[in-house]
């Protein structure tokens, strides 16, 4: 398989070894650093605008290499890809149960585990060995971090970026558009549009960039 790479950064350098591990091939590095389209080594080089027609030229598929959650939604809204152009790339050193369900344009690092009945959304990022227990959902352009350990039924919300090394507790939820501290522990439900850092995980932020109590 032909993969375009939206994104030519440290982060769209680890996908690229993640296409490799699978034996496909990376043709293109698109990225608005580059003012038109050319060719180096073999791999096109170019800015986002030359997507379209790169894909049809190649029969080619696509993966939004950015770690920012918001800028891959915004990337996928501008492209108006269909869902079939987007490839989604499982590292052949992970572990995805048959029974899980994996959304397109989704990226799994090596060394992650995703358990029984677990549906990963679209243009997520699962990132180097975290595991995603059984039953659990995780949202669209979500992102979990390095080391991560989402125990069974959680409900991760579109958006949400989960820090390196969090655990969160069975069944509990994790509003949309919300970002948990690395390193935290959540024992309790999260809000959307929130933050949340501690062991207990406590929320320090809002949308309303509003501090709240925080338990001393």
């Amino acid at each position: 398989m032909k993969i375009i790479l939206i994104g030519d950064s440290g982060h769209a350098r680890v996908i690229a070894d993640n296409v490799i591990s699978n034996g496909n091939q990376v043709i293109a590095r698109l990225d608005d650093k580059y003012a038109e389209l050319f060719k180096e080594n073999g791999c096109w080089l170019g800015p986002v605008s030359e997507t379209k027609a790169l894909v049809e030229k190649e029969d080619a598929k696509v993966v939004i290499a950015i770690g920012a959650n918001a800028i891959r939604k915004k990337i996928v809204g501008k492209l108006g890809l269909e869902n079939d152009q987007y490839a989604t790339i499982i590292h052949k050193e992970s572990i995805v149960s048959p029974s899980a369900t994996i959304g397109h344009g989704t990226v799994i690092m090596p060394g992650v585990i995703v358990n029984a009945a677990a549906t990963i959304g679209s243009h997520v990022i699962l990132n180097t060995r975290l595991v995603i227990e059984h039953d659990c959902s995780v949202g669209d352009y979500a992102h979990v971090s390095p080391g991560a350990m989402i125990t069974g039924g959680v409900k991760i919300g579109d958006g949400v970026h989960i820090g390196a090394g969090a655990t969160v507790i069975p069944t509990k939820n994790i509003g949309q558009w919300s970002v948990v501290g690395a390193g935290s522990v959540v024992i309790d439900d999260i809000e959307e549009h929130s933050t949340a850092v501690g062991v207990p995980a406590r929320t320090i932020k809002t949308a309303q960039n509003t501090v709240s109590t925080v338990n001393r």
